[in-house]
């Protein structure tokens, strides 16, 4: 059965992610985040800035349940997502799109094969994934790279189809890791438009990134960290 995109997530809460007294800690003795309280209401389209290692990186692994907070709660979709196992986290894991700052594509797969996986493993029909694949690569401007190995792509190409795929099997969270670093700006454009279009949809989404231009005019409430700590927040919530 095919989700609709943007489809919510277990729970009947208005809020996607809720972050309490949240800390990370690495051995031996490193700090990603130090008790940070988060509230992102479904829908949101929100920016997390601040320089290298003040921990975007970290608190965007937590939401996508890659690793587990130190200390503190992490609720998706009404759920604390420390008590699920099994079947319970890979179903959530299904919900949320995750576009990586280092990609994490398989390099002897092909474009195409790299944005199906996500779609595959929900038991999305052949047909549907077949289009969906081709509307996607469409939309970035990579309709000719559909069948070059992805380990022949540029880094460009590569963060596009990381891109494609996070977004692929229209996931109700999806968070992107400095979605634009390697791009140019009509590249960033289409990579924009295509999250937009997933916002517009009902995804509930979080971006990382050093670029003011994508949040400058945004109207997107705006978090920033530094060394591990919330040091503020712009903008209103939906």
């Amino acid at each position: 059965m095919n989700n609709p995109p943007g489809e919510t997530l277990p729970g009947s809460t208005d809020i996607m992610v809720e972050l309490i007294k949240v800390s990370k800690r690495y051995p031996p003795d490193v700090v990603a985040l130090d008790t940070i309280s988060l509230t992102i209401p479904r829908g949101e389209m929100l920016f997390v800035i601040g320089m290298s290692g003040a921990g975007k990186t970290t608190l965007l692994k937590l939401m996508a349940t890659m690793e587990a907070p130190s200390n503190g709660l992490i609720e998706i979709g009404g759920e604390p997502i420390q008590d699920l196992r099994g079947a319970k986290l890979a179903r959530l894991r299904q919900r949320i799109g995750v576009a990586y700052q280092d990609f994490k594509l398989l390099l002897n797969r092909t474009a195409a094969e790299n944005i199906a996986i996500s779609m595959e493993v929900s038991y999305k029909k052949p047909q549907y994934i077949t289009k969906r694949v081709r509307t996607l690569l469409d939309q970035l401007n990579l309709a000719d790279k559909h069948g070059m190995i992805a380990g022949e792509l540029s880094r460009g190409e590569q963060q596009r189809v990381t891109l494609a795929r996070a977004v692929a099997n229209s996931p109700a969270l999806i968070l992107v890791d400095e979605p634009t670093g390697n791009l140019d700006a009509i590249t960033t454009e289409w990579v924009m438009k295509l999250l937009a279009n997933s916002h517009k949809a009902g995804a509930t989404i979080v971006i990382a990134t050093h670029d003011d231009s994508l949040y400058r005019d945004s109207g997107c409430r705006v978090i920033e960290l530094h060394k591990g700590n919330l040091l503020g927040i712009s903008g209103e919530r939906p």
